[in-house]
């Protein structure tokens, strides 16, 4: 597991350690990862730093270290690219979380896994790429040094404990904190994430069945809907909280920003066809399974909850949530 101690990363060594896989880690060291595991350290982004990779031994008949690598990173994809040749030797197969981004924008309603990507990815880039271009970036380097070996999970909107990006947990403690809540658009909108652990299990699963290709991994449409996630929330928090369903167009009069100031919400139109429409048959038929919106929910109140309340937050990322006064004024027009 490159990564291994936050969120996604997290999830696929808890899930890989459940089913008595012996796992090594290979991180900078600046979280723990699940006891029990094997460890290297180093930096990819640092001269030098695969030198533990580069040192590991390779004991079975074929020449590999690992059945399988598991590589979440985001950021440049010459990262990725070095990783993935050093490793090409020493695994079999080679798993790269990929998102739904890498589509080309606008993306329609139901769209599979044969639809155009971005242009202009190159796994040699460095870090000065969009998100889109570095996540297919990855996904070109991972094919280079693996070729068939190698899976691309396109996830959606991941939620789940140890969200370390602030969605649902912003939901949770602004809803536990009670009273009149604003309540994006119209309580029936489809909803479409993946459970973090649900993306861990297919992921192993999908590895010990030799898949390899694109594959959309996330949720059908409709999994649950706002209405749906926000009373999970209100339920799960045993707060006396009153969701106020507000139109969209109010709320985006105001200046309000979907998705960033209102976590997980979009208005209708052509981000939330592409964020919230995908077809994931592929992987529904490839065995992926989501639990209901109510165990993500309450599960992650319960982690959160275990830590005082404030969830991690990765320093990449800018903090979500709307002001309490933003909200007050919308709440009072």
């Amino acid at each position: 597991m490159l990564g291994g101690t936050q969120f996604v990363g997290r999830a696929v060594t808890e899930a890989a350690l459940a089913r008595g896989w012996e796992v090594t880690v290979f991180h900078r060291g600046h979280h723990a990862p699940p006891p029990g595991v094997a460890e290297l350290t180093g930096d990819r982004t640092a001269e030098g730093g695969l030198a533990a990779l580069a040192a590991a031994d390779a004991p079975d008949a074929d020449g590999h270290t690992w059945d399988l690598v598991v590589d979440t990173w985001s950021g440049a994809p010459s990262v990725v690219r070095d990783a993935a040749r050093l490793l090409s030797t020493r695994a079999a197969r080679f798993t790269y979380i990929s998102s739904r981004s890498v589509y080309d924008y606008p993306t329609p309603a139901g769209i599979a896994e044969d639809a155009p990507v971005v242009e202009g990815a190159s796994p040699d880039a460095g870090d000065d790429q969009s998100y889109a271009l570095a996540k297919r970036g990855g996904e070109l380097a991972a094919l280079d040094a693996f070729g068939d070996r190698a899976l691309l999970a396109r996830a959606g909107l991941i939620l789940g404990p140890w969200e370390n990006i602030g969605r649902l947990p912003w939901w949770l403690n602004r809803i536990a904190r009670g009273g009149p809540v604003l309540a994006p658009g119209t309580p029936d909108a489809d909803l479409q994430y993946i459970d973090v652990r649900d993306l861990a299990d297919w992921v192993l699963h999908a590895a010990e069945r030799g898949l390899h290709g694109p594959y959309n991994l996330v949720s059908r449409p409709g999994h649950t809907t706002m209405g749906g996630l926000l009373d999970a929330c209100v339920r799960a928090t045993g707060s006396d909280a009153e969701l106020r369903w507000t139109a969209a167009e109010k709320i985006l009069a105001a200046g309000v920003e979907p998705w960033t100031d209102l976590p997980v919400w979009l208005p209708p139109g052509e981000l939330y066809d592409t964020l919230h429409q995908g077809d994931v048959s592929l992987a529904y038929a490839a065995g992926l399974r989501c639990r209901p919106a109510e165990e993500t929910v309450a599960d992650t109140w319960a982690w959160l909850s275990e830590l005082g309340g404030t969830a991690p937050q990765r320093p990449d990322r800018p903090v979500v949530g709307l002001d309490p006064e933003t909200e007050a004024k919308l709440l009072a027009d």
